[in-house]
Formats: structure tokens, C-alpha cells, sequence
């Protein structure tokens, strides 16, 4: 693994490890409302206008809010395996130092997927009849199956593959070469950092984020200024940061703009 699948890893086993501490909490509420509940003879009602109901009640409402709180931590445990279960589903992300390498392998399969589908549907026009394009399709290295699966008209009353799939396809192939552009240009970035009187500007190369550090907690429109440009609070760089790309640094123009008016 690289640096960025380990870190990928690692926040995987964080989810993990908050899902199993989650219904562990979870059981032992459950538990307890079980335990509290079971003091009340089974079937006995609240003796209304008694001295004991207004006690009762609220003994009840306990059982009742325990096993809510029981209920809803279960919801949070499964929250958290869903978050960890998705880390790493998310396509192939700027940060992984072997981004370009991936993203040039995926954008192979797309231009081989193009030009088989383009071949299949050459094939069925050049042939008449569906015994001809079916053993045509074979032919190409199609098992049968999936050559029929190609032939049938399906809901457009025509065989092969239809224009928005090549048209989807070559707009992936467009949006992956794009991507690689950008990361290509990326790698020629350098760190710079600019000490701004009340923050320290930072474009960090090997991080690949704009980032705002401050000495202490902004002022609440600080936070909302930045916030309002897209920036986040990122605990483990201790700084509010967004991608390093035209867009990051014109937002942190915009920003400094506001925050050089102040300083």
C-alpha cells in the first residue's frame, strides 16, 4: 500500500472499530430498560390517583427514553459500518500518489470499451440476419450470451448498442483524460506558505490543499467567511483547507481579500 491507501485503511478501521463500541453501548442500554422494566409485574397498569402515579409515570418514561437511546445508538453503529464499508467506493481520489497510474489504466478501458461497442455495431449492420451477427459477435470474442444480450432490440426496437451508450462512454473518457490533465499539472506545484499577519497562508504541494492556519479559533465570521468559500476544518493538518486546484486558490484570493481589509 502507499501512504494514501494505508491512511484509507486506517479510517476504515477507525469506523469499524466506532460501530463495534456503538453496539456494544447499544446492548447495554437494551439491557438496562430490559432490567428496569422487568421490575413492573407484567400487565400492571398505572394506579391513577394514587399516590405512586406520578412516580410511576416517570419510572415508565425512564424505561421508555432508555430503550429509544438503545434503539438509536444501534442506528448510529450502522451508520458508522456503512462509512466504512463505503471507504475506498468513491472512484479514484487526487489524494492517492497513484492517481495518474489508475486513472490512465481506466481511461484504457474506456477507449477499448468504446471501440468494441463501435465494432459490434459495425459488425451488426454489415450483417443481415440475426444468425450472421450473432456468429459475427462470437467471433469478436463475445461468448453467446452476451452476444444476444447485444442483438436484443430491446425497448428502441434495434440491435447493438445505442448512441447514449457511446455517448455516455466517451464523455467518461473525456471527464478521465481531463482529470489526468489536471493532476499531471498538479505534480509541477510547489509548497508556498506567506505569513498574513492574523493567519499563515499555505499552498501545500505534498498535501494538495490550499490551507488558512490560524493561531487560535477564528472569530465566528472568520469561520463563516471561510466556510462560505468552501473550506473545511481539518483536525489532523490543524488548519481550514480545500483542494489545491484554480478554484482552491481563487477562493483563497476571495478570502484573503476579506481578511487583509481587518489585519
Amino acid at each position: 500500500m502507499n501512504d494514501y491507501e494505508r491512511k484509507q485503511e486506517a479510517r476504515r478501521e477507525r469506523y469499524e472499530r466506532k460501530a463495534e463500541q456503538l453496539r456494544a453501548e447499544a446492548g447495554r442500554l437494551h439491557d438496562q430498560a430490559h432490567d428496569m422494566a422487568s421490575i413492573i409485574p407484567f400487565g400492571q397498569p398505572i394506579l391513577v390517583g394514587h399516590y405512586s402515579e406520578g412516580r410511576d409515570r416517570r419510572y415508565r418514561e425512564r424505561i421508555h427514553n432508555t430503550f429509544g437511546k438503545a434503539f438509536a445508538t444501534m442506528d448510529k453503529a450502522d451508520y458508522y459500518e456503512q462509512k466504512a464499508a463505503s471507504v475506498g467506493t468513491g472512484g479514484i481520489s487526487s489524494d492517492d500518489p497513484d492517481a495518474v497510474r489508475k486513472l490512465k489504466e481506466k481511461l484504457a478501458e474506456l477507449e477499448k470499451l468504446q471501440e468494441w461497442m463501435k465494432q459490434a455495431n459495425a459488425l451488426i449492420r454489415k450483417h443481415k440476419t440475426p444468425e450472421r451477427q450473432l456468429a459475427a459477435l462470437m467471433e469478436m470474442g463475445m461468448s453467446e450470451a452476451e452476444a444476444k444480450e447485444v442483438l436484443d432490440p430491446g425497448w428502441c426496437n434495434r440491435p447493438g448498442f445505442m448512441p447514449f451508450q457511446l455517448q455516455n462512454n466517451n464523455a467518461n473518457i473525456r471527464r478521465v483524460r481531463h482529470r489526468i490533465q489536471q493532476l499531471e499539472q498538479a505534480a509541477q506545484n510547489v509548497t508556498v506558505e506567506q505569513e498574513c499577519g492574523s493567519y499563515t497562508y499555505r499552498e501545500d504541494a505534498e498535501e494538495n490543499r490550499v490551507m488558512f492556519l490560524f493561531d487560535g479559533k477564528p472569530e465566528p465570521e472568520v469561520r463563516a467567511l471561510l466556510k462560505s468559500h468552501g473550506f473545511k476544518w481539518s483536525p489532523t493538518r490543524g488548519a481550514w483547507v480545500r483542494m489545491l486546484n484554480n478554484m482552491g486558490r481563487y477562493a483563497a484570493e476571495r478570502v484573503r481579500r476579506e481578511l487583509d481589509k481587518n489585519d
